[in-house]
């Protein structure tokens, strides 16, 4: 096999400048995800009174200690729910990501009902088909903990409805396909948030 031989000159000008201006949006990237956190833990209390775990407690207890854990779609629904750069809430109320659960690698989706109670939304529900789609392609165990209020109805949109049976199509699509699919309830599900 060829050796491949780079020319980049990390002591270039334009190598710094690039750097940085990556290193500026990566920032930013990690600005927004920590918007999410915060929006989320301002429930924390509630939670505690309850006696529950907040959404990202459940997930840390999920995964296994030390292993690695991919989040994807952290920027779902950014800018489309609220239009304001300065006060949109990345995420969709969904965390999702690939992490080991007992030595096995899985895609894992918890509804962030510390977010408007775990309210669907349309990009919440294009992530999780998103992640059912590579569970799926990859042969990954897909875990799901839902808290959620199902759909927000206020806010109508018969295109909900469509993602919501996508989402039934998906689990049954796992299911034909023998990978394992597990939900856990940790509170109230209601108009189709079990879903």
């Amino acid at each position: 096999m060829p050796v491949f031989e780079s020319k980049l000159d990390k002591k270039s000008e334009a190598f710094a400048k690039n750097r940085d201006d990556q290193l500026e949006k990566i920032a930013h990237l990690r600005m927004l995800e920590a918007r999410a956190e915060a929006a989320s833990e301002k429930r924390r209390p509630r939670f505690e009174e309850r006696g529950q775990l907040t959404p990202r407690d459940r997930l840390a207890q999920l995964l296994d200690p030390g292993m690695p854990y991919l989040p994807l779609y952290n920027m779902a629904s950014y800018c489309v729910d609220d239009p304001d750069r300065d006060t949109s809430i990345p995420g969709g109320s969904v965390l999702a990501g690939i992490g080991y659960v007992s030595g096995v690698r899985s895609m894992i989706c918890v509804a962030d009902s510390g977010i408007n109670a775990g309210a669907a939304t349309e990009m919440g529900f294009r992530k999780n088909l998103e992640a059912m789609q590579l569970a799926l392609a990859n042969k990954l165990p897909f875990i799901h903990l839902v808290e959620s209020a199902g759909a927000n109805l206020m806010q109508y949109k018969v295109e909900l409805w469509a993602h919501g049976g996508g989402v039934f199509c998906s689990l049954g699509r796992l299911s034909a396909a023998g990978i394992p699919t597990m939900t856990v309830l940790h509170g109230p599900s209601t108009a189709g948030g079990a879903s």
